[in-house]
């Protein structure tokens, strides 16, 4: 017990977090699954190949050929810390992103999304947001995690508009955090944690829900609108 009049944090289970694993996490529209170049290589570099611009906010990239691709993702694969998944699209069977989970404390239970490279042919799909959702299930819910965060280059106007749709909140900009090939980043932070989860759940789960798309397979609800009404439902 404080012995002083000081105030302190309220008391929170420190047991930590287990480490992201190998899993392979099934939806309606896609599985994301631990990266694996022999499995995945050849239909990600088909996907990536010629659309430089989805490297201008990494910290490698663009490759030069197939071989520099296949080399990098031979070393990405057996890294722990980011621990990358790719996303493979039920309907063409193929990989078609690259997402990951990285700066982890386990003690501290937090962890962040982040290293996203979507191809043209995954953006802007159901199958990308649902490869959000079902990773946030898995951190939130299966491994306990209680703050999801999420980073992104401030002049990543693309980024930023995601971590809003997908329900993180916008938490400031750290100035001049990195230097990203050669190039200065100012840093936006985002994160949702574990009490915003159910709201945000519910959310995602009627945005994916057949119901909510019309036979042009238009969105009848904004994925933005649904997590703004469930933020307005919790706190009344």
């Amino acid at each position: 017990m404080p012995t002083s009049e000081q105030p302190v944090g309220r008391i929170v289970d420190s047991t930590p977090s287990p480490r992201p694993g190998p899993v392979k996490l099934v939806g309606r529209y896609c599985r994301v699954e631990k990266l694996d170049p022999a499995a995945h290589g050849d239909a990600l570099w088909r996907a990536y190949k010629g659309h430089d611009r989805i490297w201008t906010y990494m910290g490698y990239g663009p490759f030069a050929d197939g071989k520099a691709f296949a080399n990098w993702l031979d070393e990405r694969a057996v890294i722990l810390d980011p621990c990358s998944y790719a996303v493979c699209d039920y309907a063409s069977g193929s990989a078609l992103g690259i997402m990951t989970l990285m700066e982890i404390r386990p003690a501290l239970r937090v962890i962040e999304m982040g290293s996203i490279v979507y191809s043209p042919a995954l953006q802007r799909t159901r199958t990308a947001t649902e490869a959000q959702y079902l990773m946030a299930r898995y951190v939130l819910d299966d491994l306990g995690y209680r703050r999801y965060e999420w980073k992104c280059d401030a002049l990543n106007a693309a980024s930023m508009r995601a971590a809003r749709r997908l329900g993180f909140t916008f938490e400031g900009i750290f100035r001049q955090h990195m230097i990203i090939k050669g190039r200065n980043r100012d840093t936006a932070w985002f994160a949702m944690l574990d009490t915003e989860w159910p709201g945000r759940k519910l959310a995602f789960e009627r945005w994916l829900a057949p119901e909510n798309f019309d036979a042009e397979g238009h969105q009848r609800l904004s994925l933005s609108a649904l997590n703004a009404a469930e933020a307005e439902a919790m706190r009344s």
